[in-house]
């Protein structure tokens, strides 16, 4: 079956034919680094990383950009606000939100270009449309993109080009603003002193000054493309739906005057809000709860994770306790069977049922999932299986291997697990449900042990399941590192008869 993906572009869900399949190039708009990102923001992570799982679960080769916007009115004014420079301000937000997309169980991306990192290109970028004529200088020595002159403009908002032509005359020079104030809009900003003070401003041969907002993302997105497949024009761009304008319709006007293309991206995704009481959740209206504040108060990045699938990624999700509470209550539902499923030797021969009841659970899992990513169907599949696989479990049935294949297949995309589960399905398989091919060789396996009492457990438990993993291959030498590496942090490993190990504090 071929996935099908609701492009905003065309406002229909349509097959995804990637330009150079298996090839898929993904750039997602990564946070603002001037405070720590909320959960409405990992809301829209989440479903992209779900999107990266499934693509790559269909064999798709996904190449995943998520920038750093690192230079912005915010930062400015939150340097300013600090009395240190954007670089000095960016720091320990880029390092928290690395924290906490770990905590979420995000895949790291490909690449985190800083927008500061590719000013060089921007400034070429900018040359190039002034050469073009699409671009001007104005009065105040800013550098201006001219809508009037791109008549495609607002296609993808909708916006009304008739009104837009009315207003061309006027120019916007803030970052962001509303549909309203849709006009020319800056490239580049001429140096201020707020911006001299915080380091964020540049030499270029149209003036000293800084990128606009916009400008940041055509130029990553381009430079990283060109270098990686040499392309110029992206398979999927994604972000939150309050990015459609003015950010990605002024992305799209830039880049594609720069390129010549008809399209900088050929799937637009975009998710929606993510509320508290029916309102966005924002800084500006002081409702922020942040992932950190998640996990300070012990909840499991499983319940989060399934929380946000409950709902389809382009439909508002209301958080409240309660919705917390059931998503708890279905992480561990989920949890407790994959830990009876992995408590079952594996080497026993699967039972006929088992064998049915994975044919459903792929079917119907994939069905959901190729259907715009419809993790609330997905989910659905996943707990009809734990329900029908308990039933099995009772009568006495032993878990095919086809059904452990469908099940981690489907857990490791929506990753709602419990991680304490988690842990221990590691330790007795070598390999968890629910987790990625690059935890699978410790490419994203922490070394140091958290200090919550029930994470470092599973953290240890994880370790753990290492050593069985390499006892199993025959990798002697490295189950005896993971043993000693353990002991240096205080746990003791223990080999069950049936193959499996357990953990204990020294």
């Amino acid at each position: 079956m071929t996935v099908s993906l609701y492009n905003t572009m065309t406002r229909t869900i349509e097959p995804f034919r990637p330009i150079d399949a298996p090839r898929v190039s993904l750039y997602t708009c990564g946070p603002t680094v001037y405070n720590y990102a909320h959960i409405g923001n990992f809301r829209t992570f989440t479903f992209q990383d779900v999107l990266r799982r499934w693509l790559e679960t269909r064999g798709h080769d996904v190449f995943h950009v998520m920038n750093l916007t690192d230079v912005d009115d915010k930062m400015i004014k939150g340097a300013l606000a600090k009395q240190v420079s954007i670089g000095e301000l960016a720091v320990p937000f880029i390092e928290a939100f690395f924290a906490d997309r770990d905590y979420l169980r995000i895949q790291p991306a490909h690449e985190y270009p800083r927008a500061t990192d590719f000013v060089a290109q921007m400034i070429a970028l900018v040359a190039d449309l002034l050469s073009k004529g699409v671009a001007y200088i104005g009065d105040d020595a800013s550098v201006y993109f001219s809508i009037e002159r791109f008549p495609a403009y607002g296609r993808l908002s909708r916006l009304d080009t008739r009104e837009l032509r009315a207003n061309a005359s006027g120019r916007v020079t803030a970052d962001e603003y509303a549909k309203e104030d849709a006009r020319d809009f800056v490239l580049w900003k001429s140096a201020r002193p707020e911006d001299e003070q915080s380091g964020a401003a540049w030499d270029a041969p149209f003036g000293r000054g800084r990128p606009g907002w916009h400008l940041e993302c055509s130029a990553m997105a381009l430079g990283l493309l060109k270098e990686k497949w040499g392309r110029d024009v992206l398979d999927i761009h994604a972000g939150a739906v309050d990015l459609v304008f003015p950010h990605h319709e002024d992305e799209i006007a830039q880049s594609c005057a720069h390129t010549g293309q008809p399209e900088f991206a050929n799937v637009w995704m975009h998710g929606e809000f993510l509320t508290m009481s029916g309102t966005k959740m924002s800084k500006r209206f002081g409702n922020i709860l942040t992932a950190r504040d998640l996990q300070e108060e012990g909840v499991d990045a499983g319940a989060v994770r399934l929380l946000f699938a409950t709902t389809h990624y382009r439909q508002a999700l209301d958080f409240t306790d309660q919705a917390l509470d059931a998503a708890r209550e279905g992480s561990r539902r989920l949890g407790e069977f994959a830990g009876r499923m992995a408590s079952t030797s594996a080497e026993e021969p699967g039972s006929g049922p088992f064998d049915e009841l994975a044919a459903r659970l792929t079917e119907d899992f994939a069905a959901a999932m190729d259907d715009d990513l419809n993790t609330p169907r997905a989910l659905a599949a996943l707990f009809d299986a734990a329900r029908d696989g308990n039933r099995l479990l009772d009568g006495g049935e032993s878990p095919s291997k086809a059904f452990r294949d469908s099940w981690d297949t489907a857990a490791d995309v929506v990753q709602v697990l419990p991680a304490r589960t988690r842990a221990r399905v590691v330790a007795a398989t070598g390999l968890a449900a629910g987790t990625s091919k690059a935890e699978a060789h410790g490419e994203d396996a922490s070394t140091t042990p958290p200090s919550d009492p029930v994470e470092a457990e599973a953290w240890a438990l994880h370790w753990a399941g290492r050593r069985v993993a390499a006892k199993t291959a025959k990798i002697f030498a490295e189950a005896d590192r993971i043993r000693a590496f353990l002991a240096e942090h205080g746990w003791e490993v223990r080999d069950n008869r049936d193959g499996t190990a357990s953990v204990q504090r020294k």
